[in-house]
């Protein structure tokens, strides 16, 4: 097994043909994997030195992404971090052919085990609770003789679509499917003027993301007070953009007599929705639910669509509970290795 390690901004280019096909064949398969969410994620935040170490069979087939980057911490000195690490990805993993994890592990820690002189700490976040990282880098870890730390960085509540709508409204419990039916049926009255649509090919779709980040500020402070720094906007309008490209994107809004009331950025991938972020006018619609209705109308969707699975993704929020989401955990894996 061949190991290059690469440090210039040019191995996105230099892998791009051959990045998400490993990711189909891997253990990581999710939307946070791809080439055009790490490579998104680095134009924006670029917060270290690049350290992406692939590993390749004899016939030079790609088995294997180590994404990761070397930043500076005061604290805690250089730190090797995943790309994507921390706030706006949800799920991080290695890249891992999964005909091929034992090797592919060993050949990645292997090589950390003889380069410990370039850093000083390892710190993997969002790992899930079913992924490579999880269940089997940290015997491999181990084995070479790193110390690992596991901690509970959060939950993810998901839900496991049924085949129908009816057949999810009894996955409620019977007050919040009650609730349900109350808000949706005012919303769909013969008076209603409120509706939703997902931006399509008929819209702008630059006009829709500003429209959906002013949603999003004004729904909440701590919303407002993250795009306000620059390299968050430029991110959410960069990704927003080049998932919609993709066909990845399912950015859709709720309004009430032709105005936006609420909105959501979800993604689309691999049969699975995943509700990435929202937007809601609480001072003005905030009595007609708009973000439950729009959100009730998203899982209705989804299941009209033959999607699987409808991921809220991190946040231990209360309605995404009242709403069917069962709990997924993710953790951080803090590791060292001890220096002779």
């Amino acid at each position: 097994m061949r190991l290059i390690v690469s440090t210039q901004l040019n191995v996105f280019d230099e892998l791009q043909s051959e990045w998400n096909d490993l990711v189909q064949r891997s253990t990581s398969n999710r939307i946070f994997s791809t080439w055009e969410w790490k490579s998104t994620w680095w134009e924006a935040y670029e917060p270290g030195r690049l350290w992406i170490i692939t590993c390749r069979d004899e016939n030079d087939r790609l088995l294997g992404i180590a994404p990761w980057f070397i930043g500076d911490n005061v604290e805690r000195g250089r730190v090797v971090s995943t790309i994507g690490c921390k706030e706006v990805t949800d799920y991080l993993d290695v890249i891992i052919d999964k005909e091929h994890v034992e090797a592919v592990l060993n050949c990645f820690v292997g090589f950390l085990k003889d380069n410990a002189h370039q850093f000083d700490r390892l710190e993997f976040c969002n790992i899930a609770e079913d992924s490579t990282s999880y269940q089997n880098l940290p015997a491999v870890l181990r084995a070479h003789g790193f110390t690992i730390d596991i901690s509970l960085e959060d939950v993810c509540p998901v839900i496991e679509l049924p085949t129908t709508w009816e057949a999810y409204l009894n996955l409620l419990d019977k007050k919040q499917r009650h609730e349900l039916r109350r808000k949706l049926r005012r919303s769909q009255g013969v008076n209603s003027e409120i509706d939703w649509y997902i931006v399509g090919a008929q819209h702008n779709i630059h006009e829709q993301i500003d429209r959906f980040l002013d949603l999003m500020a004004a729904s909440d402070p701590d919303k407002q007070i993250f795009l306000q720094n620059p390299q968050n906007v430029a991110f959410f309008k960069s990704i927003a953009q080049v998932l919609h490209n993709k066909g990845w994107l399912q950015l859709n809004f709720l309004t009430i007599e032709g105005n936006p009331a609420a909105a959501y950025l979800n993604f689309d991938y691999q049969g699975h929705i995943l509700v990435y972020n929202s937007g809601l006018l609480p001072d003005q619609y905030g009595h007609l639910s708009p973000g439950i209705i729009l959100l009730a109308n998203n899982i209705r969707h989804a299941i009209e669509t033959r999607h699987t699975v409808f991921d809220f993704l991190q946040g231990d929020e209360a309605y995404k509970y009242h709403m069917g989401g069962q709990s997924t955990h993710v953790y951080n894996l803090n590791v060292h290795l001890e220096k002779s």
